[in-house]
């Protein structure tokens, strides 16, 4: 028995949330024994300056350092106050695995960024850091993500039945869990990215809470089928993407052309980005995993009432058998499946197992992910 540290920050840029983990040598499914759990929140201007290495900026090799360091900062803080809250020292944990922050996903170029500085975390925290997952998956030709379909196997499958684990955050993806053990999911593209960026323009809000301001609203048909004419959403898996495609200027984009006035109209957008979430997750369930029965949300979407009613109902009007709950009924917070994630991907390094599906990914075979920054 081992205790190992994830740590993980998403494309929403609201935070650092970490969790502590007893995981078993041979571990190889089943619950897992949470320790302890955390979350850094990221100040405002601290997730502008995030937003800005987003996209190509005068001087951002500069940027990125000065925001790499003081992301180290943050899980370093993450890390104390987990080792505090379960009274442990740095001597006690084997690893910790860090995702870094995306600023760039380009498979299709052959890379992927995470702004991350593992070394400086390891020097302020004295653990093992294991970091840099994707681009081991994205050199054996895969797409570097979803990388938690494994994990999902691992604590959600069934060998009795067909299951579906979809996360929620920023981007939205979805892993279909197999009961002979097969696993496939890719991105089904935005989660709560574009909502967030929507209502934090206009009412100055970090997020939409139950997606009261939806609920408020009428889906605007015309601009939901603009968004859905996007050919992201008729390619074939595997793929992956992020906010080099989904970002509030391709909405914009949508809205000009679509002639809708977003002054006006400000509820019915979100209303719109909102079922524009939920149909690209249902369609995605419906066209590749039709027999499903249980779908299980976690990230933070599965917190938003009005986005998980919308979804429900979209798939039972389908399959009205179907059953759509939070992670919670499976033993694990919803907010927490992520940072689990990457400590189960810090015991994969560390026992030399592959930590990637190529199913998922599309790679050319499996391979040990992440690369180690000894304390």
């Amino acid at each position: 028995m081992a205790l190992y540290i994830g740590l993980m920050s998403g494309t929403s840029l609201d935070g650092v949330d970490g969790i502590l983990v007893s995981i078993p040598d041979d571990y190889s499914g089943g619950k897992l024994e949470i320790l302890a759990d955390a979350n850094v929140p990221f100040e405002r201007s601290f997730r502008k300056q995030l937003m800005q290495l987003q996209s190509a900026d005068i001087n951002e090799i500069e940027l990125e350092g000065e925001v790499a360091n003081t992301l180290a900062h943050k899980y370093a803080e993450n890390i104390k106050i987990l080792l505090d809250k379960a009274a442990l020292s740095p001597k006690d944990v084997t690893a910790a695995g860090i995702h870094g922050q995306t600023i760039r996903h380009r498979p299709e170029l052959g890379f992927t960024r995470q702004t991350n500085n593992p070394a400086l975390v390891a020097e302020l925290t004295g653990i093992d850091i294991i970091a840099d997952f994707r681009s081991r998956d994205i050199a054996a030709g895969g797409q570097g993500a979803p990388l938690v379909p494994a994990f999902h196997q691992a604590v959600f499958g069934s060998p009795k039945t067909t299951r579906v684990a979809v996360n929620i955050g920023g981007i939205a993806n979805i892993s279909i869990l197999y009961p002979d053990g097969m696993v496939t999911g890719f991105d089904t593209g935005p989660g709560n990215m574009l909502m967030d960026a929507f209502i934090q323009e206009r009412l100055f809000e970090p997020y939409d809470r139950d997606g009261r301001w939806a609920a408020k609203g009428k889906v605007i048909d015309s601009l939901l089928e603009s968004m859905l004419d996007d050919p992201y959403f008729e390619k074939a898996p595997p793929k992956s993407t992020g906010r080099d495609l989904f970002h509030l200027g391709w909405a914009k984009r949508h809205i000009f052309l679509t002639e809708t006035d977003e002054k006006t109209h400000g509820a019915d957008i979100q209303a719109t980005l909102l079922m524009l979430t939920a149909r690209t997750i249902a369609d995605a369930i419906l066209e590749h995993a039709p027999n499903t029965e249980q779908v299980y949300l976690c990230g933070g979407g599965a917190l938003n009432k009005h986005l998980v009613n919308t979804l429900r109902h979209l798939l039972q009007a389908k399959i009205p058998s179907l059953t759509l709950e939070s992670s919670t009924a499976l033993g694990i917070d919803p907010m927490q499946v992520e940072s689990l994630a990457f400590a189960w991907l810090a015991h994969r390094f560390t026992v030399r197992k592959p930590g990637n599906l190529p199913a998922v990914t599309g790679a050319k075979g499996f391979r040990i992910l992440g690369a180690l920054y000894p304390a």
